[in-house]
């Protein structure tokens, strides 16, 4: 229960802090499917939002691995267990970890290839 309340407390500070405009400097690396990271990279937490992030995946992303994605469509950010949406903010996408440092964040990337999307309706087969 004193958990749900912190992160409570947490969410609403970080909300006031929004509003009242304050420029928090957050540092952001990103976690590859090797377990490869990609940064750490600072930037304002209020006024990044996850589609720059995702075009900086892309931009950023180590030509030496089996998988690239071509566009900022084919990542998907996850960050506490949730895929991240485009028109957030890095503020709006934190959970509050009680002792841990607020200005570090992981984001886990998925790419998955616009090509490899399968259209509503419509069912793909993979094989071995």
């Amino acid at each position: 229960m004193a958990e749900k309340e912190g992160a409570k407390v947490g969410a609403e500070e970080m909300e006031e802090r929004e509003r009242e405009g304050e420029a928090e400097e957050v540092e952001v690396k990103f976690r590859l499917f090797d377990g490869s990271d990609i940064g750490p990279i600072r930037c304002n937490a209020a006024a990044t939002t996850v589609a720059a992030l995702k075009d900086r995946v892309v931009a950023d992303w180590p030509k030496d691995k089996s998988i690239i994605p071509k566009t900022a469509n084919d990542v998907k950010l996850i960050s506490g267990g949730k895929i991240l949406e485009n028109d957030k903010n890095v503020a709006q996408c934190r959970a509050p970890f009680g002792d841990l440092p607020s200005n570090a964040i992981t984001m886990h990337v998925v790419v998955q290839p616009s090509s490899a999307k399968s259209k509503p309706g419509e069912v793909q087969v993979f094989t071995l």
